[in-house]
């Protein structure tokens, strides 16, 4: 009798095991989220997964330093007649800040990805507003990633396939099973609506500041709208999938 597991491998059989793209998607989307620390089905506090998350108390500084040294310098280099700051020096400053925090890390043999994430989004927006010569293009990048962001939120969304869901199915080891579950389809419609409001209502906010030039006041709310909305939103997110998958009694 000639066994199973000697039989070769059709065509079929190797379409069959390889992974559909929704589960493709699942797949970097939670090991994206579990590399930043956001797994539900570790047994961890809310608290603790927002703040590993957000890199902890040297993960903060890195988000917010140098886009609050932009500001400060540009606001305190402005000249009354022109009203403008000091672009050059501002953006210098702020580049450097995010590339001593990469370089921190470097020497001290700790895990570079978000530093050099940021190193990268401060040099490329500081890109954009050399090349104009306008300090308020250096949030272009940031409004950007925003309307992308926020779009594919929506379009999972309102097609069924939340790609909250899709991370969520991963990380919970049920991959795209949730599409069968109407509850749990409920709550990740819900949740990647609201990521994407949060998306929206920063660019709904930011644009007309950006447009009237008024670049303190963006990279204020810039600020604002950043780490103190993710936080919470992060928060909610977390628990929201966590009552999903309810622990089993011991």
């Amino acid at each position: 009798m000639t066994d199973e597991r000697d039989r070769p491998v059709e065509p079929d059989d190797e379409r069959a095991q390889e992974p559909s793209a929704s589960e493709a998607i699942g797949a970097a989307l939670g090991q994206a989220a579990r590399r930043a620390g956001i797994d539900p089905s570790e047994q961890a506090s809310t608290g603790h997964v927002v703040w590993r998350s957000m890199g902890g108390f040297r993960g903060v500084l890195e988000s917010v330093l140098p886009g609050l040294v932009f500001i400060v310098v540009f606001t305190v280099t402005i000249d009354p007649g022109t009203g403008d700051g000091d672009l050059w020096l501002s953006l210098a400053l702020s580049v450097a800040v995010a590339g001593a925090f990469t370089l921190v890390r470097l020497i001290t043999r700790q895990p570079v990805t978000a530093a050099v994430g940021g190193l990268v989004a401060a040099v490329v927006a500081a890109g954009f507003a050399l090349l104009t010569g306008d300090a308020s293009n250096n949030f272009v990048p940031g409004f950007i990633t925003n309307a992308v962001y926020g779009t594919a939120l929506l379009v999972s969304a309102l097609t069924g396939w939340s790609l909250i869901g899709l991370a969520a199915g991963f990380l919970m080891g049920e991959g795209t099973a949730w599409r069968s579950d109407r509850r749990k389809r409920r709550v990740y419609f819900w949740l990647a609506l609201a990521w994407a409001a949060l998306f929206a209502a920063r660019l709904i906010v930011q644009l007309p500041l950006y447009f009237a030039g008024d670049v303190t006041a963006l990279g204020t709310l810039k600020l604002v709208m950043g780490l103190p909305l993710f936080a919470p939103m992060l928060a909610v997110t977390w628990l929201a999938v966590r009552a999903l998958y309810p622990r089993p009694v011991e």
